[in-house]
């Protein structure tokens, strides 16, 4: 399959575009990466050096890849971090050229704001911009649990809690999300030493847990490699459930590379091979 993907790249470690295009390539997927910001690493370190790229240079991008003829062959678009409000606009202007060439193309939105360990790390307005005008016109969408609370002002701590969330995400049947990923779940009803992924549609809903690996420093781009990993199986299969195991699985078998490792950033090479074929499988149940 073909994805055009519109996030964020760093020169060092594995978020945005830089998460989500090995995994697919290594999948066996064509990536076009259009990069929303040039940095020389992840600002989790606290310090960065680089700049957000301007909204004119990534139209122009997307228009170039236009002009080519190769819109009606893409099969997604994966789009992430938005830096500001004329980037907003460019995101929304792709969509559209993506669904005038090809009809049958989804968007898979991750409504990047920030994480329960560090807050939101966005410019304001941009948590407006995906409530109000991304989120209803996509049709996937891969919020973590900071995202979840935070774009529906709502406290999550239980499950019954999360699917109400999630749901109120969705649109109706002719327009708006299909699908509402949660990309990491911590309730208080569940166990201490597990984490939760559940994909919830408007009559159905499903749960993946996976154990807790004890990070002294958690790895950033976790949920970027997730929502790229699911759209893929996703789009490939059409079930839920098993987009959702293998998404789990892989992202688990890198996560446990990396921790093995001792390294702060997703050993995404280092596991190539465990990413695609995972020695332990985790399977969705169906709430």
């Amino acid at each position: 399959m073909r994805f055009l993907s519109l996030q964020s790249h760093v020169a060092y470690g594995y978020v945005g575009n830089r998460a989500a295009t090995f995994p697919l390539q290594r999948l066996g997927h064509e990536v076009w990466a259009v990069n929303t910001v040039e940095f020389s690493n992840h600002t989790g370190y606290g310090a960065w050096r680089g700049r957000t790229a301007p909204a004119d240079q990534v139209a122009e991008i997307v228009q170039g890849i236009e002009a080519l003829g190769l819109l009606p062959s893409c099969d997604a678009l994966l789009t992430g971090y938005v830096g500001d409000a004329a980037l907003a606009d460019v995101v929304l202007d792709t969509a559209r050229r993506v669904r005038a060439a090809n009809p049958r193309a989804i968007w898979c939105c991750d409504p990047v704001l920030g994480d329960i360990d560090t807050g939101i790390y966005v410019k304001p307005g941009i948590d407006a911009f995906f409530r109000e005008r991304a989120i209803p016109a996509a049709d996937l969408v891969t919020p973590n649990h900071f995202e979840l609370e935070h774009l529906t002002g709502t406290k999550v701590s239980t499950m019954t809690e999360a699917l109400a969330a999630a749901r109120s995400l969705l649109g109706g049947p002719n327009a708006g999300p299909k699908l509402v990923l949660i990309t990491s779940l911590r309730r208080a009803d569940a166990a201490a030493d597990q984490i939760e992924m559940v994909a919830v549609s408007r009559d159905a809903a499903w749960r993946i847990a996976t154990p807790l690996i004890g990070f002294e420093i958690a790895p950033n781009g976790t949920g970027d490699a997730v929502a790229a990993l699911f759209t893929a199986h996703w789009l490939a299969g059409g079930d839920v459930a098993d987009a959702l195991g293998r998404a789990a699985s892989s992202i688990f078998a890198v996560l446990e590379t990396t921790h093995q490792l001792g390294e702060r950033e997703l050993q995404l090479v280092a596991a190539q091979d465990r990413l695609v074929s995972p020695p332990r499988r985790f399977a969705a149940e169906k709430l």
